[in-house]
């Protein structure tokens, strides 16, 4: 088996999520670390004792490296990707694609220009009940789908955007909620209904307006070409993080998830399908436990030469419907 080796850019809050993920497979190295903050950079030596340094494009020309995750704020997704696929490597990149759509676009044209792969993190689609669901919707074996509604109530404090200067602004965040909180529940609305055919929503910012200048709240009704309808609300202004709900109605059932379980209701009958996973899993119940398989998932393509499904063209699904609620809305 080939090993492959790979760099990590940006040493954020979900970084150790992607590093553990690195260390724990086989043939795969963690050769080195790069973020603009020499305090970040350093800690990661110490953690992971691989080279590390401030400058990320110290690495294009690295030969030992195969691999880039991007963990770095939304507005240098794009021009950090693209560098690296001109540089021939692979690029996988936390969500959103990129800060807006005409950078999503350019990143697009890169990897088809590039022999490395343009993967995109939503890790969320490899959380148990979300293949579940799937795997129902496809076999048909509760009739069709006739509607869905996904619900997500955070917290995001003052201090939450007030500690990061990227937070909370159109040019460097891309949005508030949408786009960085509650993309992955929409990423799943349109992988579950498949193509829209409409979109109507708004935007506010009903808690934190005099600390952000993007929304905190959202809703938005989706009509999909299928006649399946969704609704959809999102909030940062709750004070929990308070598991994603969400329910798909059949013509012969109805999924319900909750709390992280996902339940069957039929003929008056509850029944539970798939139970929050066990142990000391990584990553936050409350936005998904998916990471290690997403992560294994893209390097097994890799390793054998396939293209990676969730690609950026599969990607910028998500980032396009963010973009039909912020246009349909009267905030911009």
């Amino acid at each position: 088996m080939n090993e492959l080796g790979a760099a990590i850019i940006g040493c954020g809050a979900i970084s150790p999520l992607h590093a553990n993920a690195i260390l724990a497979m086989k043939g795969i190295n963690l050769r080195a670390v790069a973020d603009h903050d020499s305090d970040k950079a350093n800690q990661a030596e110490r953690e992971y004792g691989c080279y590390t340094t401030v400058d990320y494009q110290e690495l294009l020309e690295r030969v030992d490296i195969d691999v880039v995750h991007l963990c770095t704020p939304h507005h240098l997704h794009a021009e950090m990707a693209i560098e690296f696929l001109h540089a021939g490597k692979h690029v996988l990149t936390e969500k959103p694609l990129a800060a807006n759509l005409p950078s999503a676009l350019r990143m697009l044209e890169a990897a088809r220009h590039s022999k490395g792969q343009l993967g995109v993190v939503f890790q969320n689609r490899y959380n148990d009940p979300s293949i579940r669901m799937k795997a129902i919707i496809d076999s048909g074996e509760l009739g069709h789908l006739i509607c869905m509604k996904g619900i997500v109530t955070w917290h995001r404090s003052e201090d939450y955007y007030t500690s990061s200067n990227w937070r909370g602004h159109w040019v460097s965040e891309g949005g508030g909620v949408l786009i960085n909180q509650t993309i992955h529940t929409l990423d799943l609305l349109q992988w579950f209904g498949g193509e829209i055919a409409s979109v109507k929503g708004s935007v506010t910012t009903d808690v934190l307006n005099n600390v952000i200048e993007v929304e905190d709240t959202a809703h938005a009704t989706l009509l999909f070409k299928n006649n399946v309808r969704a609704l959809f609300y999102a909030t940062n202004a709750y004070l929990v993080n308070s598991p994603v709900e969400m329910e798909l109605v059949f013509e012969q059932g109805t999924l319900l998830l909750r709390r992280d379980c996902l339940y069957l209701y039929k003929e008056g009958k509850e029944t539970m399908l798939c139970e929050p996973p066990s142990g000391n899993g990584e990553g936050k119940s409350y936005w998904g436990t998916g990471h290690r398989r997403l992560i294994q998932d893209f390097y097994d393509h890799i390793r054998d030469g396939r293209n990676f499904w969730l690609s950026g063209n599969e990607g910028i699904k998500a980032l396009q419907l963010v973009s039909d609620i912020y246009t349909s809305s009267s905030l911009r």
